[in-house]
């Protein structure tokens, strides 16, 4: 009895003591959630050695350490957002100064041919600022998941006939520059299932990024390419795409590929430019909202293309992939 009485005893006292132990580390968590709640980056510890309670001590630091990460990738999202934003109202405010100061310019001028220069100047960076708001408006739409092109829209589009339309609306500015493009077809009945629209903005976009940030000519280029070549470059996954868009063996997968020369001066990251708001040269002084190969690649995935970018001996290419219809 006696005996019965002393292993009672003892096991109480371990119990309490191990109880007291649990309490105190309970109370200590209790502080150092407040520390963290106040800003710390502290982990959480304990002294006692109960499995349960460690792992339960494991998994909180686990949720913590990924609510840190999360808040972290969050304010850097902010920060960048915050930027860019910034950055596009420079961009637009830019050409609506110049807009501005040509015509104050024509309205003090006596001169009826300078005044209409300076009225054309003033025209130019209107339609500058409308591309920009243009684009800002696309992108609106395309950073919507639930965005996509009805099937019916995705017609039969001879591209020739369309990519000429496009680049006669650029006539003045390649007179400017002082070159013609230079257009090699292999077929020029090439077909490709797009939405007509959406490819025209497609081919405008290219066709301005040359021009705004090449240094000289432009050589647009189609040829046949099998979907083998296209899953070598490992691009991301479509937003429309079933899980393979594109044939494995030979097929008629249209290529179409976009190549100027870039300033020597110039650093280009080919695995960035189709970020949102990136651009090569941080001038910015160009009239362009740093959306346009954005909004290329955007349109390209929805209608189950593909894009890629690569540079090479001071050149650019732009490599569109589209399915035959």
């Amino acid at each position: 009895m006696t005996l019965l009485l002393v292993l009672s005893g003892s096991i109480c006292l371990i119990s309490l003591f191990f109880y007291l132990r649990l309490l105190g580390d309970i109370r200590s968590l209790s502080r150092q959630l407040d520390e963290i709640n106040a800003g710390s980056q502290i982990e959480l510890t304990v002294f006692t050695r109960q499995k349960t309670f460690l792992a339960l001590c494991r998994r909180v630091n686990r949720v913590l350490s990924s609510k840190d990460q999360s808040h972290a990738r969050y304010e850097q999202a902010e920060k960048l957002l915050k930027r860019n934003i910034t950055n596009l109202a420079h961009d637009i405010r830019t050409p609506l100064t110049g807009a501005s100061g040509y015509l104050q310019l024509a309205r003090e001028c006596g001169d009826a041919c300078q005044k209409d220069r300076y009225l054309l100047s003033a025209e130019r960076r209107l339609t500058e600022m409308e591309e920009m708001l243009e684009e800002l408006f696309l992108f609106t739409k395309l950073t919507n998941e639930d965005f996509s092109f009805p099937a019916e829209s995705l017609k039969a589009i001879q591209v020739l006939p369309l990519l000429g339309d496009c680049l006669l609306n650029f006539y003045s500015r390649f007179e400017e520059k002082g070159y013609a493009p230079e257009i090699i077809f292999r077929s020029e009945n090439c077909r490709i299932a797009a939405d007509q629209e959406a490819l025209r903005r497609i081919f405008l976009n290219l066709i301005q990024n040359a021009l705004l940030h090449g240094s000289g000519g432009l050589v647009i280029s189609q040829r046949e390419i099998s979907g083998e070549d296209v899953l070598s470059w490992k691009l991301p996954q479509t937003a429309t795409a079933t899980e393979n868009p594109f044939p494995a063996g030979p097929s008629s997968l249209c290529c179409i590929i976009f190549e100027n020369p870039v300033p020597p001066e110039t650093v280009l990251h080919p695995e960035q430019i189709f970020d949102r708001f990136y651009k090569a040269d941080t001038a910015r002084g160009k009239g362009s909202s740093g959306l346009g190969l954005f909004i290329v690649k955007e349109l390209t995935h929805r209608m189950n293309g593909a894009v890629r970018a690569e540079t090479e001996n001071g050149l650019l290419r732009i490599y569109l992939v589209f399915p035959a219809p």
